[in-house]
């Protein structure tokens, strides 16, 4: 007669075996694979959400301030393609703009290439990603105001970039030249006549580059200034995938119309963050790797020690399959109990990423000044603690549904397949001959 082979059997001959071998060589790495799966899952969802964040800031910026999802240029008039655009479901905003590389120079003889864009006086409050994205520091983002200089010329307002602020030594209220390089006028009558503006707001954005060389002055003045720059339409999709399909409508209702999408125009840069994701993804692959051959040899050791049982199973009329599936459970049930704790503290630690990283900057300045304290007693009033901690606390942990389960499912996975090789060594010896040795 034979014995019940059905899943049930397997899961309780499997905790049996667990709960037989407690103690011992085995015991020890079956704990080790289980802590090393924890660590794991927990460690790359804690960095994969973490990376996730630091490019969120950048593609948000760019997307909202710098490139838009696409680019339209139509000639001049723009105001049929502005009410196309406008109307178009898969559209959330379009905003002419003019843009062209500048010189800007200090009254002490600073300089600095920069980029000046020309965009609507209203920007601020019909574009709610721009306004999101670009976050002012000093002053007040007015575009419409005109100042008066001390020599009483008429002045226009220019907002602009922190870093670019800071390497200027400019202030709110402080006066730029600009020198137009896309401009009709011949290139020394261009540099011989500056353009004066006034500081009126300085901003600092999530991508540095914006923030060390944008410029932002009110559309009409900066076609003027810029007179040889064509104006270009800036488009955001609700979503950013459907602008190819947003592009076959563009060419259908304007045929000389040029479409650029932000694949197009960030190529370069979004290929550059694929590819550190795909290393992220392959040190995935690496880490659950090692931890799958601990598994496997703890497996094949584990069949070794079990093969006398295995012989008794297979002799009361135990199917193969059913006892291989004993250790293929066995793995799985390692792999689950490693990976869900996993799961749990790397969205903790994700969700409380702030707090983790406070506190860490803690306790390391706590052993650095015990440390100086102990050996270096001068030297320890002048220690303050890491500011990179902060620097990384503030930059906000975006866990994807899909990562956090693809990592989850694979330190599972890893420990299933390990298990499952090393299942096949069951009954490599005869049944008889194994009797016979015990």
């Amino acid at each position: 007669m034979g014995i019940k082979s059905g899943l049930g059997w397997i899961y309780y001959v499997a905790k049996r075996f667990s709960l037989a071998g407690q103690k011992g060589a085995g015991a020890f790495t079956s704990r080790l694979s289980t802590l090393g799966i924890c660590f794991g899952v927990m460690t790359l969802i804690i960095v994969v959400s973490v990376m996730n964040g630091f490019q969120g800031e950048f593609i948000d910026a760019i997307m909202e301030v710098s490139s838009y999802h696409a680019r339209v240029q139509n000639g001049e008039d723009n105001k049929d393609l502005l009410d196309f655009l406008s109307a178009n479901a898969r559209v959330s905003q379009a905003s002419e703009f003019v843009e062209s590389e500048s010189l800007a120079s200090t009254k002490d003889g600073r300089q600095s290439a920069i980029l000046a864009r020309g965009v609507d006086a209203d920007i601020m409050e019909k574009d709610a990603g721009f306004a999101k994205e670009l976050k002012i520091t000093r002053g007040k983002f007015n575009l419409k105001k005109e100042y008066v200089g001390k020599d009483g010329e008429s002045l226009l307002p220019l907002v602009i970039g922190s870093s670019l602020a800071r390497s200027l030594g400019l202030r709110v209220g402080d006066t730029v030249s600009l020198y137009s390089i896309a401009s009709s006028r011949p290139l020394l009558e261009s540099f011989s006549s500056p353009k004066p503006f006034v500081v009126s707001a300085i901003f600092k954005t999530g991508y540095a580059d914006i923030n060390s060389s944008y410029a932002f002055l009110e559309k009409g003045a900066a076609r003027e200034f810029f007179d040889n720059s064509p104006l270009v339409v800036g488009v955001k999709m609700k979503n950013s995938a459907a602008v190819d399909a947003l592009k076959k409508e563009v060419e259908r209702a304007f045929p000389d119309a040029s479409f650029q999408s932000w694949r197009e125009y960030n190529r370069s840069f979004f290929g550059a963050l694929k590819v550190e994701k795909n290393m992220l993804l392959l040190l995935v692959v690496l880490i659950f790797l090692v931890v799958a051959i601990n598994i496997f040899n703890s497996m094949r050791r584990i069949v070794y020690e079990r093969r006398f049982e295995i012989s008794i199973l297979s002799a009361l009329g135990g199917k193969i399959s059913s006892i291989k599936n004993i250790f293929i459970m066995r793995g799985f049930l390692t792999g689950v109990r490693g990976a869900l704790p996993g799961l749990v503290l790397g969205m903790f630690f994700c969700v409380n990423i702030r707090t983790v990283f406070a506190v860490l900057s803690a306790a390391v300045y706590f052993f650095q000044f015990a440390f100086a304290l102990f050996f270096q007693p001068a030297l320890a009033g002048s220690l303050a603690e890491n500011p990179m901690f902060s620097v990384y606390g503030n930059i906000p942990a975006k866990m994807n549904a899909g990562e956090v389960a693809f990592i989850t499912l694979f330190g599972i996975l890893s420990a299933v397949l390990s298990s499952w090789a090393a299942s096949r060594e069951v009954l490599a010896t005869a049944i008889s001959e194994v009797l016979h040795d015990e």
